[in-house]
């Protein structure tokens, strides 16, 4: 990710953290909403209006920098042997998701069977893995990037393929939240292209709103998950009445 891009991906991080829509960042700008729209589309953002989108979200330039180095500092992959600790023991898995989502220890003792000892040396572990820093008062801050990536083919994606999309696949998809579809194509390249980095956008756009939404208590959020996925790929049984090439 070019450095231009990370900026306009924070910016618009914080706008959506603040509840400031395009049309107000429009109005303070003296822009139309279009123009605001197209710049942030294009990544075209001048020096003079990114002091003032900086005002708009009450910091300096400084400030918006030193928060994107912070973020550059996340983890954004595991070791081979970091996945294997995390897959070798389901609360240790466990704990390590809810942190990623930004529950108190309060709140993950009080929602799974897992004690307060038990909690802290879990904690402890994340600690050693460099999963999370842990601070005075089993308080932590989080190492983990929300675009949190896998290992191809390592001990995380082997186990999420093997457990969790089936698992996940096999509800009904009934709640009122719930949502599923497929859809098989043939697409040309370009088309693929597009779908692959809409993918990628809504892919961001749910890390982002994640994030947003860590500052409220679990009370008032609830556990989803959102499978994205597209390959090259036909049906087993379609292709088979192919004929040879």
């Amino acid at each position: 990710m070019s450095q231009v891009e990370q900026i306009t991906q924070v910016i618009k991080g914080l706008l959506k953290q603040q509840g400031i829509t395009y049309l107000s960042l429009a109005n303070t700008l003296k822009m139309s909403e279009a123009n605001v729209k197209r710049m942030f589309a294009k990544q075209a953002i001048s020096l003079q209006r990114l002091e003032q989108i900086c005002l708009a979200l009450k910091l300096t330039i400084t400030e918006l920098v030193l928060l994107i180095e912070r973020q550059k500092e996340l983890v954004t992959t595991l070791t081979k042997e970091q996945e294997q600790q995390l897959v070798n023991d389901i609360q240790l898995l466990l704990v390590a998701v809810c942190v990623r989502d930004a529950w108190t220890m309060a709140e993950i003792i009080d929602q799974y069977q897992i004690s307060e000892h038990e909690c802290i040396q879990l904690l402890a572990k994340l600690d050693k893995l460099k999963m999370i820093e842990l601070l005075p008062g089993n308080e932590y801050r989080v190492l983990i990037a929300q675009d949190f990536k896998w290992l191809p083919n390592g001990p995380l994606e082997r186990y999420v393929t093997h457990f969790v999309i089936k698992d996940f696949l096999s509800a009904g998809f009934k709640e009122a939240e719930s949502f599923r579809f497929y859809m098989p194509g043939t697409y040309s390249a370009s088309s693929l292209e597009i779908l692959k980095r809409r993918l990628e956008e809504l892919t961001r756009e749910a890390a982002s709103l994640n994030q947003q939404d860590a500052k409220l208590p679990v009370s008032q959020r609830k556990r989803v998950g959102l499978l994205l996925a597209m390959r090259p790929w036909e049906l087993e049984q379609f292709h088979r009445l192919r004929k040879p090439s």
